[in-house]
C-alpha cells in the first residue's frame, strides 16, 4: 500500500502542477499513458493471425513497414495558409453572429482544439466603446466570456469608475477567442491566424472608441510596441473604410501585479470619459 503524502511533499507536488499549467483535474486517478500504450501494442501484436510456412520451411519474417511520407492532404495546415484562410472566412461574414458562427467553425488554430470553447464577445452590442484584450485565461475558458476573472472584476471597477458597465453600454472582446494551454502567451503565429477575425469583429461593430487593453492588444492592432509610451494617447483606427479613434491602456492583470501602475490606468479612464463626454 502505498504511504500517503506528507503536507510538505503533497504542497510541493500541487506547486510543480501549477507550475507546469495543470488547473483543472479530469479523474480521480493519474492515467499512465505510456503504458497504456506499450499495453495496447502488445494486444494488437497478440491479435494479429501468425503467419504458416510449409512443412520442413522456417516461417517468412514480417516485411519492414517503412514510414511512408504525410500526404498534404492530411497535414497540418501552413502558416500562411491558415492565415489566408482566417481572412476568408472573415470576410465572409456579415454581422456578428455570422463572425461567431464562422470562428465556431474555424479549425485553421490549434488553440481551438485545447479550449473548451470559443470566447467571442461580451457586454452591449449597441455600445459605442468597444474593449479589446489578449486572450482567454481559464475562467474565461470555462464561462464562454472575456474578462470575468480577477481581472474582469477590476476592470468591472475601472469601468464603473467613469459610468460604464458592460451589460448596457460596454463591449468586450479579445484578440485570441481560444485560451491558449496553461495560460501561456500566445505565438506570433496564433496572432496572426486570429486577426483578420477581431478586425472584422471590430468592423462589424462599428464602435466610436477603441480600448487596446495591454501590450499584445496595442501593438497587434495598432502597430505600437511598449505600452508605457503608447498608454493614453488618441490615435486613429482604419474599421472597414472607416476612420475611428483609438486608445490604449494597461492590462487589469498587470496592475494586479503593479498597483502603483493603477494611477496612469485612472488617467487613461479620465481621457475615455472626456472622450466620449460621459
Amino acid at each position: 500500500m502505498t504511504a500517503l503524502m506528507d503536507r510538505d511533499a503533497l504542497e510541493a507536488l500541487l506547486a510543480f502542477y501549477r507550475d507546469a499549467g495543470v488547473d483543472a483535474a479530469i479523474d480521480e486517478q493519474a492515467t499512465d499513458w505510456l503504458a497504456r500504450g506499450e499495453a495496447e501494442a502488445r494486444a494488437q501484436e497478440a491479435a494479429r493471425p501468425a503467419a504458416r510456412a510449409p512443412d520442413g520451411e522456417r516461417p517468412a519474417m514480417p516485411a519492414v513497414q517503412r514510414p511512408q511520407p504525410v500526404s498534404a492532404a492530411g497535414a497540418p495546415p501552413a502558416p500562411e495558409s491558415a492565415v489566408f484562410s482566417a481572412r476568408e472566412a472573415a470576410r465572409s461574414a456579415g454581422d456578428l453572429d455570422q463572425l461567431r458562427a464562422v470562428l465556431e467553425g474555424f479549425d485553421g488554430c490549434a488553440l481551438k482544439a485545447t479550449a473548451s470553447r470559443t470566447v467571442f464577445e461580451d457586454g452591449a452590442r449597441d455600445a459605442c466603446i468597444m474593449f479589446v484584450g489578449e486572450a482567454p485565461g481559464r475562467d474565461e475558458d470555462i464561462e464562454g466570456k472575456p474578462f470575468v476573472g480577477r481581472s474582469g472584476q477590476l476592470l468591472d471597477r475601472m469601468l464603473a469608475s467613469i459610468g460604464l458597465d458592460r451589460r448596457t453600454n460596454a463591449y468586450i472582446a479579445n484578440i485570441i477567442p481560444w485560451r491558449p494551454p496553461g495560460n501561456r502567451t500566445p505565438t506570433p503565429q496564433e496572432i496572426a491566424i486570429c486577426e483578420p477575425f477581431i478586425r472584422r469583429q471590430i468592423e462589424l461593430k462599428a464602435p466610436e472608441l477603441l480600448v487596446c487593453v495591454g501590450a499584445p492588444s496595442t501593438e497587434t492592432l495598432l502597430g505600437l510596441k511598449g505600452i508605457m509610451k503608447s498608454r493614453g494617447r488618441l490615435m486613429p483606427f482604419q474599421a472597414g473604410g472607416r476612420e475611428i479613434r483609438a486608445i490604449a491602456t494597461l492590462h487589469p492583470a498587470y496592475l494586479l501585479r503593479s498597483p502603483i501602475a493603477k494611477r496612469l490606468a485612472w488617467r487613461d479612464m479620465l481621457t475615455i470619459r472626456q472622450v466620449l463626454g460621459l
